[in-house]
């Protein structure tokens, strides 16, 4: 895989260098706190015509930078079930998101606001690639996630482990602000225009929305996630 921009490999290079095969700069690249970790860090580095890296990596906002690295690896449900509950983490099971600007936002997010989690199924959905971990901007180093066949099967089975089943709605649910959560929680988030699907819906032992006092719209899954995960870590800390 490879990472662009500097934001994503300054990240990477603190916070997993192993990760990292090598390093292409722009030939006139110049940022120092990026060149000094690298050689701090001892990563072997080449630098190469800007049309050539674009050869490597068409995209935009390259910043004059490109990291080759590992391909991400997933974290096990199941290791990921036991390490969220002696923690205190929420879950995120993000259901048919196929927007990896979105996913990238959401990683970014949590990763700031710290003691979350994602789960994604395998299918109908999209996973971790470039496009998410550029976006994502080094959050991929902070936030573990889980791809499972199915997300039913795993959000039954974190129940079973004493996490709550909690949906975010548009309609019907509780309001955000008004209700007191429960830990450990599993946060279940839908795709735009479909919402959560039946399956995990009849799982869900709390519905819950943002109330909306403006205009009729609906926030992207993207900012829903921000304002979801803001109250849970207000609320976690009390």
């Amino acid at each position: 895989m490879f990472l662009y921009g500097k934001n994503s490999v300054f990240e990477r290079i603190k916070n997993k260098p192993e990760s990292i095969r090598r390093i292409m700069l722009e030939e006139n690249f110049d940022d120092l706190k990026i060149l000094e970790a690298i050689k701090s860090s001892k990563l072997p580095f080449d630098r190469v015509a800007e049309n050539k890296l674009l050869r490597i990596k068409r995209a935009d906002r390259l910043q004059g930078i490109i990291a080759e690295v590992d391909e991400f690896k997933y974290v096990d449900f199941g290791d990921l079930l036991s390490e969220a509950k002696g923690n205190n983490k929420t879950l995120i099971f993000l259901d048919s998101l196929n927007d990896p600007h979105n996913l990238g936002t959401i990683m970014r997010t949590l990763a700031c606001f710290g003691g979350f989690a994602i789960i994604i199924p395998k299918h109908e959905s999209c996973e971790i690639n470039e496009t998410v971990l550029h976006v994502a901007s080094g959050g991929e180093n902070f936030i573990p996630v889980s791809l499972v066949t199915n997300l039913s099967t795993a959000l039954i089975e974190a129940k079973k482990e004493g996490f709550w089943a909690v949906g975010a709605v548009v309609e019907g649910g509780s309001d955000i602000y008004k209700t007191d959560l429960v830990f450990p929680m599993c946060l279940v988030l839908g795709s735009e225009g479909k919402g959560i699907r039946p399956g995990l819906e009849k799982q869900l032992e709390l519905k819950l929305k943002i109330p909306m006092a403006g205009a009729s719209l609906s926030f992207n899954v993207a900012m829903a996630a921000t304002i979801f995960a803001y109250e849970i870590n207000r609320q976690r800390k009390r």
